[in-house]
């Protein structure tokens, strides 16, 4: 396993007073050199104060600009080679830390703890997992396990390719995850077992998971438009096909509407595939360029 002096661990933190001195100092225990960092996304409460007795290094925020801002923080202080993203809410082990990098040890750019049946805050927000996972697996062709979990350890400059791209709001797993999908990178999954938070949740389910499928989709559309495109096409195509059908045989005519739907068709696919076209010339000089070996 690699030293622990090439290791940055990062919370983000809002008003974790509750577990975050906890976390900070079992996390100490299992890496005492390594580097670990607070994010105070501008708590009301003391989490700076009690982190910062714990034994972390703290960044504070001005104000609260949510999760993925205090993990871009997090990210461009960090001087670790590997950054390991966790929660300060008392849900992941430090234990688990362990098991990530080793994985990461086997010549991977990110490994994520999946979440397990039962880790899962609600029934709700199960489904609605499950629901973005099988989602983003379709859109980019690789088997998600755990689309939004929040504890992952990743190479700190691959991560950082990323950095412009993630949200500033709860929905920077879902980025980048998927980012690091299409971009070619290796990603695995380590299975671990979340506890019931300690304090109050942050995260808006309704808001947030519209949030986090809007991601899904503008990530999509920006490394593979044509699986977005492509099936909103032919839907228009099939159901003006559908619909000449009907018109044919009962009035023995061509509607407009059929006309209509085909042409919408062909318009969302020429616009889908100049999309496609338009993303391969973006990342042609990127290392996180999308290309043919990994359709």
């Amino acid at each position: 396993m690699m030293a622990s002096t090439a290791l940055s661990i990062i919370l983000p933190a809002k008003n974790e007073v509750g577990a975050v001195g906890d976390t900070v100092r079992r996390i100490r225990l299992a890496f005492p050199d390594a580097e670990i960092l607070v994010v105070n996304d501008g708590s009301t409460d003391d989490t700076a104060q009690v982190a910062e007795a714990a034994g972390a290094r703290v960044i504070t925020h001005p104000y609260s600009m949510g999760n993925g801002a205090a993990i871009k923080t997090g990210a461009r202080h960090a001087t670790g080679e590997v950054l390991v993203f966790m929660d300060a809410d008392g849900q992941h082990d430090p234990a688990d830390i362990p098991r990530l990098l080793a994985r990461l040890d086997d010549g991977l750019d990110m490994v994520v703890g999946a979440r397990q049946s039962g880790s899962q805050a609600s029934v709700g927000r199960g489904l609605a997992n499950r629901f973005y996972n099988a989602l983003a697996s379709w859109m980019t062709g690789q088997k998600i396990e755990d689309l939004t979990s929040g504890f992952r350890a990743v190479r700190a400059d691959k991560f950082r390719e990323f950095l412009y791209l993630l949200p500033n709001g709860f929905s920077y797993p879902t980025t980048c995850t998927m980012a690091f999908f299409r971009a070619g990178y290796g990603v695995a999954y380590v299975p671990i077992m979340a506890a019931q938070r300690i304090g109050k949740s942050h995260i808006r389910l309704v808001k947030d998971g519209i949030r986090f499928l809007l991601i899904i989709f503008k990530i999509g559309t920006l490394y593979s438009p044509l699986k977005l495109f492509l099936p909103v096409s032919l839907l228009h195509f099939i159901v003006g096909l559908g619909y000449y059908l009907y018109t044919y045989s009962e009035f023995n005519r061509l509607s407009l509407a059929s006309v209509f739907l085909w042409s919408a068709a062909v318009t969302i696919f020429l616009i889908g595939l100049v999309s496609e076209q338009i993303t391969q010339l973006m990342y042609k000089d990127s290392g996180n360029r999308p290309d043919s070996r990994h359709e």
